[in-house]
């Protein structure tokens, strides 16, 4: 049984700690925000204690720390959990700065506890069956890869001030898919962003629509499309084309109920947002970091995955907006 001390209360933490209460392999004891009443409420629907991330970093009674606290934490936070040898899952990014990141693995190197990060969409079922067909060799050599990734609305423009932009707080998540299915970094990255959804968007520094083309050694191609807003719902989707044959994963609907009339032919709309998407992802997450921290099995997202994710963002901001590729040896 792996005793877990949550540090966040958000939206993300909510999720997290249904999932650690709910895992016969796991127990929430502590809860821990920057909010104190978020922390005592979320504790108390799980029948854990409110306490602070200090007391419980401190606690030798707590094994491992799932932190979903704000962005510009998680470095700090992973270094402190990693030196009080609890294992540690960490949402992504690991940091907004790619130099914080690298010293934050460096600074936890030689603690050798199990440290993952929460890159989730590499455990939807969809993408998971998708990825081991490629492994299969199914559809011969993966030579073009298509990733769209649309939100249905943009946050608050209070949040797009401190997310890092869209390419580190969204498309991050399309960095690291890219790398999970292709099996390695690519050479160059290309991007164009521009803001058409929100103008103060674009005021506040940062861009809604963007898309990044991956080149790789090999002379393999991968298209990330990003948007801020996809007024029909959550729009996920992946297509992978091999030198035999074609892979593609789909949207989740609302429902599976299709009207077939002589108007046309409807069918429900893409679920409108992660929360509804990615919640079976989430739990297969949480059994994967368990496998890893009590089973001894291989942790499937390290630190080292999310600083190559957050070295390609960077390279992706820079691209934007040189409007010239940028090889990633730089």
């Amino acid at each position: 049984m792996l005793r877990v001390g949550l540090l966040g209360a958000g939206r993300i933490g909510q999720v997290h700690a249904v999932n650690i209460a709910g895992n016969a392999r796991s127990s929430l004891v502590a809860v821990s925000d920057v909010d104190q009443n978020a922390a005592s409420r979320l504790a108390s629907t799980h029948s854990a204690e409110a306490r602070s991330s200090e007391q419980i970093l401190a606690d030798r009674d707590i094994d491992a720390v799932l932190i979903a606290t704000s962005t510009d934490t998680h470095s700090g936070l992973i270094e402190a959990a990693a030196r009080a040898g609890k294992a540690v899952l960490c949402e992504k990014p690991v940091d907004l700065s790619l130099e914080r990141a690298r010293q934050c693995l460096s600074s936890v190197a030689d603690t050798g506890v199990p440290i993952m990060i929460g890159f989730n969409r590499r455990f939807d079922p969809n993408f998971a069956t998708l990825k081991a067909s490629m492994s299969r060799g199914e559809i011969g050599n993966p030579e073009l890869l298509s990733l769209t990734s649309f939100d249905p609305a943009p946050p608050p423009l209070a949040y797009i001030k401190v997310s890092g932009g869209l390419f580190r707080d969204m498309m991050i998540h399309d960095f690291d898919m890219a790398n999970f299915l292709m099996g390695e970094t690519p050479i160059a990255v290309r991007a164009v962003g521009s803001s058409v959804v929100n103008p103060e968007i674009g005021a506040a520094g940062d861009v809604d629509t963007a898309v990044v083309t991956l080149t790789y050694a090999d002379g393999r191609i991968a298209v990330i499309k990003n948007s801020r807003r996809a007024v029909y719902g959550y729009d996920q989707r992946v297509e992978v084309l091999g030198s035999d044959g074609l892979l593609q994963a789909g949207n989740m609907l609302e429902n599976t109920v299709i009207r077939s009339t002589a108007d046309g032919v409807v069918s429900g709309k893409p679920t409108y947002f992660f929360l509804e998407r990615y919640m079976p992802a989430y739990a297969a997450e949480w059994d994967a970091f368990l496998a890893a921290t009590l089973d001894g099995s291989d942790i499937p997202v390290t630190l080292q995955d999310g600083i190559t994710a957050l070295a390609l963002a960077e390279a992706a901001t820079e691209s934007a907006r040189t409007g010239q590729a940028v090889a990633m040896e730089e």
